[in-house]
């Protein structure tokens, strides 16, 4: 088995865990890291020898981990802004790119990052990690089986409270500090959108059509800085103002009909969760109770006896329709990263590259999922107007076929 030589680069905390969760994988040898922070790299460089892969080569310049010859594939794991711009680079330098997750800046730098793979033919996989989540995986196989009927509504979120990493910013070397002060968005759509999407078969054989995008008022982080003024490192924030809305709502309609629904909510106190929900025909998913609801059940709809009872019904559905991976996970491959997604997720992305298979998160739902961010943003800005999605295959949509996840 030909080893394959990979950088990561950026090196913050996702990175570094991405570090981690890329040794655990065969046939894979670490050979350059980078970061713009040198404390890093030597934090990498001790990561991979721990680990018994020799010492890789370390930089502070992206550039220069491109150019190796030792290197075949690029991880790319750095602040949401850089993501394309590194990405094309890497691309144009013939090297396999995983991209990270994070909103766009533009829909043009999504053009941008579409233009280069038609140009040059170098794969590129989104690291979306939640599209190999065990309740995304479980409703996905559920769908395409037919369990939902016609799928009409889906909904997800990323609620997450992050009010301290957004406010440690600057002490923590976090880049999500400088967003909220100065955008208003849809900041990080794909954890949700990503797996929806895939259940409704977008880019291939159906496609989102336009987005309508609502923020509430900004008072969480304001009022979180506030009630710390004591004992907050960062004393420029007393005062401060974050243009980012605390809830920001989007509804995305699809031409084949169905409906999305997103909810961003980082900046009030809550507990985390992607709130997936499959809304069919013949059954409903409900991810926070990891429940499944069918046609016929009507009883559980509406007495909270049955309601209870059906709570966590969806485990009867596992046997049948989840991959073999999450039905026999270990101990070591939960701990990795993110209760087991992570290692599923490479595992995928080097088996692609190792038996040259098209990419199963590819150039177009990179593209298609990172634009809502920018396009959300327009949509807020201009009085919640409808926007239209573009169409990033140029029609090859309806023809694409589906790839299993």
């Amino acid at each position: 088995m030909k080893t394959i030589n990979t950088a990561v680069i950026g090196l913050g905390a996702r990175g570094s865990g991405n570090l981690n969760n890329i040794l655990h994988i065969d046939g894979v040898c670490v050979t350059a890291v980078c970061d713009t922070y040198e404390d890093r790299c030597q934090e990498a460089i001790k990561t991979v020898t721990q680990a018994g892969q020799p010492g890789p080569f370390a930089s502070c310049d992206y550039k220069e981990i491109i150019a190796r010859d030792d290197v075949d594939v690029v991880v790319i794991c750095t602040n949401w802004e850089y993501h394309v711009q590194i990405a094309t680079e890497s691309m144009r330098a013939g090297k396999i790119v995983g991209m990270e997750v994070g909103g766009a800046n533009s829909v043009e730098e999504c053009w941008e990052l579409v233009k280069c793979y038609e140009e040059t033919k170098t794969p590129i996989m989104m690291l979306e990690n939640c599209c190999f989540g065990k309740s995304e995986l479980l409703t996905l196989h559920m769908a395409r089986a037919g369990i939902f009927g016609d799928v009409v509504h889906c909904h997800g979120a990323y609620a997450h409270d992050l009010r301290e990493e957004v406010v440690c910013g600057k002490e923590k070397r976090h880049y999500r500090l400088e967003h909220y002060k100065n955008r208003n968005c849809e900041n990080y759509p794909t954890h949700e959108l990503g797996p929806i999407a895939k259940i409704l078969d977008i880019n291939r054989g159906n496609q989102f059509v336009s987005l309508v995008s609502v923020a509430s008022k900004s008072e969480g982080l304001k009022r979180y800085v506030q009630d710390r003024r004591d004992t907050i490192a960062n004393k420029e924030l007393l005062g401060a103002e974050f243009k980012q809305g605390d809830i920001i709502n989007t509804i995305i309609t699809c031409a084949n009909g169905e409906t999305i629904s997103l909810k961003l909510d980082t900046t009030l106190p809550r507990s985390y969760s992607r709130e997936l929900c499959v809304h069919g025909t013949k059954a409903l998913f409900e991810g926070n109770t990891y429940s499944v609801f069918l046609d016929g059940d009507e009883e559980m709809f509406d007495t909270l006896a049955y309601y209870k009872e059906a709570i966590g019904n969806a485990k009867a559905y596992e046997e049948e329709f989840l991959p073999e991976y999450w039905r026999t996970i270990t101990k070591e491959e939960i701990e990795a990263g993110h209760g087991g997604m992570d290692v599923f997720m490479f595992r995928t992305f080097f088996d692609a590259i190792r038996e040259n298979k098209p990419m199963p998160l590819d150039v177009y739902d990179a593209v298609s999922w990172m634009c809502i961010t920018a396009l959300s943003e327009y949509s807020i800005a201009n009085g919640n107007v409808s926007v239209e999605i573009p169409d990033f295959t140029n029609g090859n949509w309806k023809t694409r076929q589906r790839l299993d996840l």
